[in-house]
């Protein structure tokens, strides 16, 4: 009988991601380790990244690094022998209401979730095209995005811009990128149960708020979010590019 499920199988591949100390990097680092991953995790704290190398024992380099530090990241990512996989997690967000927006919280957003996620994929795309053979194996770039990427909420207009940036980017970067045979695409989850959105959460307004708008009624989990990320990056997704997977509880549908 011919085979139609394909797994989720990333033995031999080697998965750079960035933010990968805590949240929503941490758990696809692990899950993509479960699924045969080798891991190339990039944070800025350095005992968090200590912590996942000890958790995952093998199959695991971890550089500390800002993916602002153009100079460093680019010294890092040329160094490194292969790159297959690039999940491009690391971000921010500073809620303020439009008519408050500081200069400075918009020149960070600005910096970290656009400028640094542009710069990591150009240089981690020009890694992956130095293998010869790269058009026959293939690549998978995932940006993680928001479903803010896709909607506009209170509190979140330059957080919002700078998503709708990286959908942008993701939908180029496919177009150009197809003829080598390198995938991208987004993921573009709801508010997840990550340490940072606890702090939130644990306000009963803002949970109620949050709740309210999430037709299956719940938060998102990592585990969520990194089991879409490990997908996408397989060759189970294999005719997927220039899209995205939206985790949000129906949120966006409504």
């Amino acid at each position: 009988m011919t085979k139609f499920l394909k797994d989720i199988n990333l033995k031999g591949k080697f998965a750079l991601i960035t933010g990968a100390t805590k949240g929503i990097g941490r758990s696809t680092a692990v899950a993509m380790h479960q699924v045969g991953a080798s891991i190339i995790a990039i944070g800025r704290n350095k005992s968090e990244l200590s912590s996942l190398k000890k958790k995952l024992k093998t199959r695991i380099q971890c550089f500390q690094c800002d993916v602002r530090d153009y100079q460093n990241i680019s010294k890092i990512i040329k160094n490194i022998k292969k790159i297959d996989i690039l999940v491009n997690n690391a971000g921010t967000n500073l809620p303020e209401p439009f008519l408050n927006v500081k200069k400075s919280s918009l020149e960070m957003l600005l910096e970290v979730n656009i400028k640094a996620a542009f710069n990591v994929a150009k240089l981690c795309t020009d890694k992956m095209l130095k293998l010869k053979n790269r058009k026959k194996i293939g690549g998978s770039i995932i940006h993680t995005s928001s479903m803010f990427g896709l909607v506009g909420g209170p509190n979140r207009t330059v957080y919002s811009m700078s998503k709708f940036g990286i959908e942008g980017l993701t939908k180029g970067m496919a177009v150009d990128l197809a003829t080598h045979n390198i995938r991208v695409n987004s993921v573009c989850p709801t508010f997840v149960a990550t340490p940072r959105a606890k702090k939130y959460l644990a306000d009963k307004e803002f949970s109620k708020y949050a709740l309210n708008n999430i037709p299956l009624g719940r938060i998102a989990t990592e585990s969520d979010v990194a089991t879409a990320i490990t997908f996408l990056s397989s060759n189970a997704a294999s005719m997927i590019t220039g899209t995205n997977i939206i985790i949000d509880g129906g949120w966006t549908a409504k």
